[in-house]
């Protein structure tokens, strides 16, 4: 069995593949049996059931990382 994640709303993710448009970045804005995320390219929101958005995690971006990323979006 799969490690669970812990998902918050605000984090921001790293998925294994890319969205259409190019971004592999998203933030999550709903947490359930369904998780929603907005992708940070192109602000498209999507969602997920739990366990599909688990297994599509490569990696959460820790706090200093998401700063940065917010930084740099302005």
């Amino acid at each position: 069995m799969p490690e669970r994640i812990l998902i918050k709303v605000g984090m921001t993710v790293q998925l294994r593949k890319q969205h259409p448009c190019g971004g592999d970045l998203w933030t999550v804005t709903r947490v359930g049996a369904d998780i929603a995320a907005v992708c940070l390219r192109c602000k498209r929101r999507v969602m997920l059931p739990r366990e599909e958005f688990e297994r599509r995690v490569r990696k959460v971006l820790n706090p200093e990382e998401d700063a940065s990323l917010k930084r740099m979006e302005r």
